[in-house]
């Protein structure tokens, strides 16, 4: 695993449970009100349009693009965070 920040470090750590998008390195405020907007509304909804995008980062940095207006940090940040969760629980 590459330098993450804290917020990964804690996602990561524990199951999802209902936790909101905010909690996903690379998602704020800002970007988790527009997924939530769009119906993306937890953590673990994310985790299944990245699962529907079979884990593919180019795909889902896009899907963030068009969805939420997410650049290519918060995007590749919020794909890691997603990526290790799942090397971890699943």
């Amino acid at each position: 695993m590459s330098s993450s920040s804290q917020k990964h470090r804690n996602f990561i750590a524990e199951p999802m449970g209902e936790k909101p998008g905010t909690e996903l390195a690379g998602v704020g405020e800002v970007l988790g009100k527009r997924l939530e907007s769009q119906g993306f509304d937890k953590a673990y909804v994310v985790l299944g349009q990245y699962l529907v995008l079979k884990k593919n980062k180019e795909l889902f940095q896009d899907w963030m693009k068009d969805t939420c207006q997410a650049n290519s940090k918060q995007s590749s940040d919020c794909f890691q965070c997603l990526s290790d969760w799942c090397d971890e629980f699943l």
